[in-house]
């Protein structure tokens, strides 16, 4: 299925997971349309996130990776540190302040990855930004 991510003057499409990670699909797609403010990440390298602090949506690892790929979108179901959704744009070694974690990877963007590292140093040197998913 695909999603539609949007913030500011940037777009991409993005494509779910479904066969990889069902359930953590299942929970997102109930979830949009999102809309949310994305910032960079602190300890993770080039990534950008969107903290969910202590909410829990049941989840369990799947199709987990702390090393995801420019594009790669990873739900992390707390545990160690908090909950979050993480979108890689460059080398990312997925961590918080307690240490390397996992995430779940459910969805990959798969237009414009070209302006990935670009959104990702408006965010990081800009600040927060505003973003939304949507069924595309």
């Amino acid at each position: 299925m695909q999603i539609k991510i949007t913030s500011g003057a940037y777009a991409f499409d993005a494509l779910l997971l479904t066969a990889e990670a069902p359930k953590t699909c299942a929970i997102f797609l109930a979830a949009l349309p999102l809309t949310d403010r994305i910032i960079h990440v602190r300890w993770s390298g080039e990534a950008c996130w969107i903290p969910f602090g202590e909410k829990d949506f049941g989840l369990a690892y799947e199709n987990a990776t702390s090393f995801p790929a420019p594009g790669d979108v990873l739900f992390y179901p707390g545990g160690f540190s908090e909950t979050e959704l993480l979108i890689g744009y460059g080398a990312v070694r997925f961590a918080s302040k307690m240490g390397q974690l996992a995430g779940n990877h459910f969805m990959t963007i798969t237009s414009d990855k070209h302006l990935l590292a670009e959104f990702g140093r408006k965010t990081l040197w800009d600040g927060a930004q505003p973003i939304t998913f949507s069924v595309g």
